[in-house]
């Protein structure tokens, strides 16, 4: 009987525990703590008194995990932060927490969210990151006051003061990933070119200015990094800044006016890359403004294009044919190449045969030497000047050698011996020496005209001068000059 009784107990427990099982398997809901688990969820735990533990671990062991499931969470000890998997990036994907958060940060999604306008301005708090999230649409312009407003799409994240300036102060601070609107862009002036005020703008669009993108004055520094301009009525204007740095602008088509204009003093102003599409009747660059001064400007690589005028060039300091000063350096398609690495210059003199213009010598030898007299011209110049007949002085910042070509022709009544010479600074280069000789009967019965090749490599350094000079070697008489040029280059 005790036999057969335990095999029933058995038996009976085991028909309780596989209907409990089967009741289980069959339930929609799992309910830990209540009897009466939500609809939505597979399982539902309520405790009034305890949590859920997640498994926890160190970041080494989160990383060894094989072929986590996609939503896998843990702990990561290590980090202190929770962490989930994506199996669409093949990446752990950390959830943040206020532990995990900046101290001085703002999450803005209305107006409401940054400081209550005062005195016709929103002042920012220094030294805090209100982060734009979605259409903020102010009504007052925003001081940065070193501050930093920036989105995380600049295609969804706006700023937009319809009517208005957007930002307006005289402190720097820091501006990305957004998109701004409204009557202007900017009004900032700050303390001065040579202050510590700097402002960044980057990877930002500015778009429907209805009065223009506006003016930065007086920083320090101003970088904009990626910035794209689009349905703009004018552009910007930059006035009184010690390191102008502009990458990547990308202004189209859909601008109107002056899309960027220098006034004023820089120390640096360095514009590389990035595009100017300009339309009929708007500028793509204005440098025009009389008292502009550029310690150091380079142009690089921006892309000027359209049917417009690419750039308003200097009103002087400029040269026939280019648009800026000597100290600018300027390599961009559309517009003409300028730095000290394509000067070149020019000296030209033609006469008719038998009415030149005589260079007299004393003696012979060196101490007969003198420059070659006649009323010359120059056609080409660009970092050159030309000085005075049969001269032209070097007027580029860097020191640079130069090929310089030249040819004299010239008559004589006597029989003569000459050297040429290419001259810097008022002595000859004895490299460049050429001999020339006739015979007497070829200069006196004929009239004879005698033409010299010069040529030689010449370093310049900034207001050297180069001229062609003679020395009579042996013989008398005088050289009477029918043409004579020289080129530099």
């Amino acid at each position: 009987m005790k036999f057969s009784y335990t095999k029933s107990c058995e038996r009976a427990r085991f028909i309780f525990f596989a209907f409990l099982f089967f009741a289980l398997s069959s339930q929609a809901q799992v309910g830990i703590g209540n009897t009466n688990p939500d609809a939505s969820s597979m399982l539902d735990i309520t405790s009034t008194s305890k949590g859920l533990l997640l498994p926890r671990m160190t970041s080494a062991q989160r990383l060894a995990i094989t072929t986590p499931a996609n939503s896998l969470l843990v702990y990561d000890t290590t980090i202190k932060a929770y962490y989930y998997y994506d199996t669409v990036s093949s990446t752990w994907v950390k959830i943040n927490s206020a532990l995990n958060q900046r101290n001085n940060y703002v999450l803005v999604k209305t107006a409401a969210d940054l400081p209550a306008p005062s005195g016709g301005k929103i002042t920012l708090v220094s030294n805090t990151l209100y982060e734009i999230n979605g259409l903020i649409t102010i009504t007052a312009p925003i001081d940065l006051n070193d501050a930093y407003v920036a989105g995380l799409d600049a295609n969804e994240d706006v700023i937009s003061f319809p009517g208005g300036v957007v930002f307006k102060g005289n402190t720097g601070g820091s501006i990305r990933n957004v998109t701004l609107k409204g009557a202007k862009a900017f009004e900032i002036t700050g303390p001065g070119i040579s202050s510590a005020t700097s402002l960044l703008v980057q990877n930002t669009i500015v778009d429907g200015m209805t009065t223009s993108v506006g003016s930065i004055s007086g920083l320090g520094l101003y970088f904009g990094n990626i910035i794209q301009f689009i349905n703009n009525t004018n552009g910007i204007t930059y006035t009184n800044i010690g390191n102008l740095l502009l990458n990547n602008q990308a202004w189209l088509s859909t601008n109107s006016g002056t899309f960027e204009k220098f006034t004023g003093n820089f120390s640096l102003i360095e514009k590389a890359s990035g595009f100017s599409t300009v339309p009929s009747g708007a500028i793509g660059l204005d440098v025009s403004t009389t008292g502009l001064a550029v310690a150091n400007g380079v142009l690089n690589g921006t892309v000027f294009s359209g049917t417009g005028t690419y750039i308003n060039r200097y009103t002087t300091g400029s040269y026939t044919g280019y648009n800026f000063t000597n100290a600018w350096s300027v390599n961009c398609p559309g517009i003409p190449r300028e730095s000290d690495d394509v000067s070149t210059g020019d000296i030209n003199f033609s006469a008719a045969v038998g009415s030149g213009q005589v260079t007299s010598f004393t003696g012979t030898g060196s101490g007969s030497r003198t420059k070659v007299q006649g009323t010359t011209t120059s056609n080409n110049l660009f970092r050159f000047e030309k000085v005075g007949d049969n001269r032209i002085t070097y007027k580029g910042a860097k020191k640079r050698f130069f090929q310089v070509t030249a040819s004299v022709s010239y008559q004589s009544t006597a029989d003569i011996t000459l050297i040429l010479y290419i001259a810097k600074n008022g002595t000859v280069i004895d490299q460049t020496k050429v001999y020339s000789k006739g015979t007497t009967g070829y200069f006196v019965t004929d009239q004879g005209i005698l033409a010299v090749p010069i040529v030689g490599t010449v370093e310049l350094n900034n207001n050297d001068y180069i001229e062609i000079w003679a020395e009579r070697y042996a013989g008398s008489g005088n050289m009477n000059t029918v043409s004579l040029n020289l080129t530099a280059r």
